[in-house]
């Protein structure tokens, strides 16, 4: 017999809703904090950082809802169930606010410090993000928060990392 947070933990609209959410705001952070870093290791001024982070979280937000959305639909489409389709809207909104609401974090130091102390704290606040990310869905599924939210973070920070170096190279 299942209890009703069972029926509703294992329903496929909220399978949809939770992969949507967790994948948007893991992207989110992820591409915004290695953008942002990259262009900061480039040597440009906060302004710039800024309003390239703004586009690019803008851009990416509704860009991933809509993929959300298509990728959604095409998979409802192809296995004949109509009732799924209706949730690709809300997984679209879902991905696109998590999305637009999660890359603020690692662009949110930009405003309020210089460039020198924002790049630290974006890293090291996006890493924290990434890692309760990681443990808040373990914790979700049942699984091992500690290797979750650390997973989340290594792989989060090679991102990160990568980001970085691209901007001194180039």
């Amino acid at each position: 017999m299942y209890d009703d947070f069972t029926v509703v933990k294992n329903s496929k609209r909220t399978e949809i809703y939770v992969r949507n959410f967790i994948f948007g705001v893991e992207d989110s952070l992820v591409s915004t904090v290695g953008f942002v870093s990259g262009i900061a290791a480039a040597g440009l001024p906060k302004e710039n950082i800024f309003l390239s982070g703004m586009v690019l979280i803008f851009v990416e937000a509704f860009s991933m809802g809509v993929g959300s959305y298509l990728s959604e639909d095409s998979a409802a489409e192809y296995t004949k169930r109509k009732r799924e389709q209706s949730f690709s809207i809300a997984g679209a909104g879902i991905m696109f606010f998590s999305y637009l609401m999660f890359g603020l974090i690692p662009l949110s130091p930009y405003i309020v410090f210089t460039t020198a102390v924002a790049f630290p704290t974006s890293i090291v606040l996006s890493l924290i993000a990434l890692f309760l990310l990681g443990a808040l869905s373990a914790q979700y599924f049942q699984r091992d928060f500690m290797r979750h939210g650390l997973k989340m973070l290594v792989v989060g920070g090679l991102a990160i990392a990568a980001g970085i170096v691209v901007g001194q190279l180039v």
